[in-house]
């Protein structure tokens, strides 16, 4: 990597810190923890790490969930990385959500899965644990309706005007993601983040009935 490129991932990462949201699940923490497992990723897998580095910070700026206005471009184009490159961050972005486990992925760069997979990763596992009811929590949501059904949705628009409890979106959505990872890399560590939340749901089911 350059030295422009690494002042441009420098400053950049400044401004992403300073614009981040304060809610838990996709604070700055978040974003930090995602650059750094899609670096772990990409030199794993040969990925070009300024592009990795660069969609990494960026993935939330225009999450559906909570912004609404482009940042992106006008953030990349004043630290003037190249008009090319921004593209293919944007591409990366736009593709990185999830969508709904009746959704396929498509996300055809091995950049764009390194950045994915690591996004996905920190939903998994403790942390995942974590993030979960810290969203459901910041939108009122029930932590679990007994008797509720997982929705399997099949069309974003479903998936977005979901308002389940936060134990069905581990149906809904945490439990897909080990079979949805792209990189070697990433399954490794997938399949033990998965089997933690699976054992947590059990735990929780158990307590929540009066066991254990």
């Amino acid at each position: 990597m350059t030295t422009v490129q690494q002042q441009h991932i420098e400053a950049l990462a400044t401004r992403v810190e300073q614009r981040s949201i304060s809610e838990g699940s996709h604070d700055w923490w978040h974003i930090w923890r995602v650059r750094q497992m899609a670096v772990r990723i990409a030199r794993a897998e040969g990925a070009d790490l300024y592009l990795v580095e660069l969609a990494a910070l960026c993935h939330d700026l225009e999450d559906w969930k909570y912004a609404h206005t482009p940042v992106i471009q006008p953030l990349l184009g004043g630290l003037e990385v190249e008009p090319a490159v921004i593209e293919q961050v944007l591409e990366i972005c736009l593709r990185i959500s999830f969508k709904g486990a009746g959704v396929a992925d498509e996300m055809p760069s091995l950049e764009g899965q390194a950045v994915q997979d690591a996004d996905r990763l920190d939903a998994m596992g403790a942390i995942g644990i974590a993030r979960c009811f810290a969203y459901g929590g910041s939108k009122g949501r029930a932590l679990y309706h007994p008797g509720e059904t997982a929705a399997l949705h099949q069309s974003f628009g479903e998936y977005q005007n979901s308002d389940s409890s936060s134990l069905s979106h581990f149906y809904e959505k945490l439990f897909w993601l080990k079979d949805r990872m792209h990189t070697a890399t990433a399954r490794k560590l997938a399949n033990e983040r998965h089997s933690y939340m699976v054992a947590f749901v059990e735990r929780f089911r158990a307590e929540w009935e009066g066991g254990r």
